[in-house]
């Protein structure tokens, strides 16, 4: 009985700690946004610096940071890739954000740009839109247009230190939109010719 009293004790001080530790934290991140934002910071990496992943991803992966919810894979199903003259020297990275939610990162070793998609069973679209709208991301990414169509919006962006790097995201232009196809498209491209 006494044994079983310590181990009643032991709990409740552990569930104390990890309850004044998580309010010390803040509020869990949403899965879906940091997932989007990890892949997004991955992006500016491996255009920006080849070096973070020429011999070793290392340094790539400490950019994306979040750990073991990343990882490559040979291949992706075809609506997950870039559009074709994207498809040369692909590496595929898959970021999980959830039980059957994610997104496929796509970069390639030969053209200086990256290919985001997400989806899954649950809704992407407050996500993709309280990153787009988040400071941090207004303060690294101008907005410099927008088009809609067919359920859905692109807003291009252009990378405030590094103008030539551009930015498409498009996302449904509303919660609760079709789960059935890709529901977050970021394709970043850089502009050799300028």
């Amino acid at each position: 009985m006494e044994r079983l009293s310590r181990l009643l004790l032991a709990s409740a001080m552990l569930l104390s700690i990890s309850e004044s530790a998580s309010g010390q934290d803040g509020p869990v991140a949403d899965p879906l946004r940091s997932g989007l934002e990890g892949a997004l910071r991955g992006c500016e990496t491996w255009v920006l610096d080849p070096s973070s992943w020429l011999n070793d991803p290392a340094r790539f992966l400490a950019a994306i940071d979040l750990g073991s919810a990343v990882y490559e894979t040979k291949k992706l199903p075809e609506p997950l890739l870039p559009p074709e003259p994207l498809r040369r020297g692909n590496r595929y990275w898959r970021i999980n954000a959830g039980p059957n939610e994610g997104y496929a990162l796509v970069v390639s070793r030969d053209i200086p740009m990256c290919h985001i998609t997400g989806g899954g069973g649950v809704d992407f679209q407050p996500a993709a839109e309280a990153m787009a709208a988040s400071p941090d991301f207004s303060d690294r990414w101008e907005r410099i247009g927008e088009e809609r169509q067919d359920g859905m919006v692109s807003t291009l962006f252009r990378l405030r230190k590094e103008p030539k790097l551009a930015l498409v995201l498009s996302r449904a232009d509303a919660p609760g939109a079709r789960r059935d196809r890709a529901q977050v498209i970021a394709t970043a491209t850089y502009d050799l010719g300028r």
